[in-house]
């Protein structure tokens, strides 16, 4: 199997939390990464900002990237927020996020690819939490997707967006993080059954809260 690494180390898992404080820490670090994809014939997929587009290419093509032969050839694929993490309503389905994922590993598969490797902006679960509510819930099921096809993905979350209970959920759904540019093993990661039960558990005392409020 040909190299995986990430800011310099070798990774065993398969699902990244990365924080970032600057979009210049996050190309620093991730640039290599999607490099190495391409250097190795692997797939890469990007899910980005769709307003960050041009930016994101011209990034990529100064570091030695031909995005142009990748994206023609099928090699690297960049898609928007929606249509991807998002419907055509704007709202986030897991379900839905999680069977795209196991058919794109095995469409990669059938194509030739050895891997795909994975990186989503997490920026759009801040344009409305209403929408992006099963974002923690994913987050945990996501790790057994990841895992069973050995498909790395990389969740980057702008460190400035987030409070420090948001923050601590999420590093708990991620068996790895990456903080100021290391990796490092979660020590906070928790099972998804325990996790999505105790979100479960959070759900039915919000409930009770709000009716007994009526």
């Amino acid at each position: 199997m040909n190299e995986l690494s990430l800011a310099g180390t070798p990774l065993e898992y398969f699902h990244v939390c990365a924080f970032f404080d600057s979009r210049e820490q996050e190309y620093d670090v991730l640039i290599p990464f999607f490099k190495e994809a391409i250097e190795q014939g692997e797939k890469t997929i990007h899910i980005i900002n769709p307003a960050t587009f041009d930016d994101h290419r011209e990034r990529l093509s100064k570091a030695g990237i031909d995005t142009h032969a990748c994206e023609a050839c099928g090699q690297l694929e960049l898609h928007s927020w929606g249509g991807t993490y998002l419907d055509e309503c704007g709202t986030f389905n897991k379900d839905r996020m999680l069977t795209t994922l196991a058919q794109t590993n095995e469409a990669a598969k059938k194509d030739g690819y050895t891997r795909v490797r994975i990186m989503g902006n997490m920026d759009w679960v801040f344009n409305d939490a209403s929408k992006a509510k099963d974002i923690l819930a994913y987050e945990a099921e996501v790790n057994e997707v990841l895992s069973y096809n050995r498909q790395p993905a990389i969740c980057v979350y702008d460190i400035a967006k987030l409070s420090g209970s948001m923050m601590m959920d999420l590093l708990r759904t991620h068996p790895l993080t990456l903080i100021n540019g290391v990796v490092q093993e979660n020590p906070f990661y928790t099972p998804a059954s325990e996790m999505l039960e105790e979100l479960k558990h959070r759900q039915d005392n919000s409930a009770g809260s709000s009716t007994h409020a009526v």
